[in-house]
């Protein structure tokens, strides 16, 4: 098991890294709400408030993975939210996702709170490599990935259903070393 007991707190130039505080909750909530991240993520919206309290609430307590919100430092609120988790010990490996809400895009904080968490992982962390997996209709997702040295390694066809669409899933993977020389 990876031990991430510690939740760091990682700042950037326009985001901060931190964990999550029980003012969050109406933040993440809007973020998780959003038909744009709903969509882009292949994710239903029956999610109730409380079950977002519960699941939150629990977050800086869990040994093996990592949730962190993304603060926009400009405006001072939760955007988003970066994890790590699944980890898999043969390989050193953890899967990765992030999600920015409306408040957040189109201004590079998705780029830099994934550049941070990348850092921080490779150089605090005995880990050999990150996995994630992106829809195929997600590809600003797929840039922000490989502009900080994600590869792609395969495609799940027809992985996900969305708006009664079949969407493949592009999996990528960072390792340590191609993470080390950017």
């Amino acid at each position: 098991m990876m031990n991430l007991t510690a939740k760091p707190t990682l700042i950037g130039e326009k985001v901060t890294l931190r964990p999550f505080a029980t003012e969050d909750i109406p933040w993440i909530e809007r973020c998780l709400l959003d038909p744009e991240v709903l969509t882009l993520t292949g994710s239903s919206s029956g999610i109730d408030r409380k079950t977002l309290q519960t699941w939150y609430a629990t977050r800086n307590v869990q040994p093996d993975r990592l949730d962190l919100a993304v603060i926009d430092q400009e405006s001072g609120v939760l955007v988003g939210e970066v994890v790590v988790n699944d980890y898999e010990q043969q390989q050193q490996s953890m899967n990765f996702r992030i999600l920015i809400g409306p408040d957040g895009r189109n201004r590079g904080l998705g780029t830099e709170a994934t550049q941070l968490l990348m850092d921080y992982l490779f150089r605090h962390t005995a880990l050999h490599q990150l996995t994630l997996s992106v829809l195929a209709i997600n590809p600003r997702a797929r840039h922000v990935y490989e502009k900080i040295g994600f590869e792609v390694t395969g495609v799940d066809a027809r992985d996900v259903e969305v708006e009664g669409k079949w969407i493949d899933s592009i999996q990528m993977v960072l390792t340590r070393k191609k993470a080390l020389k950017l």
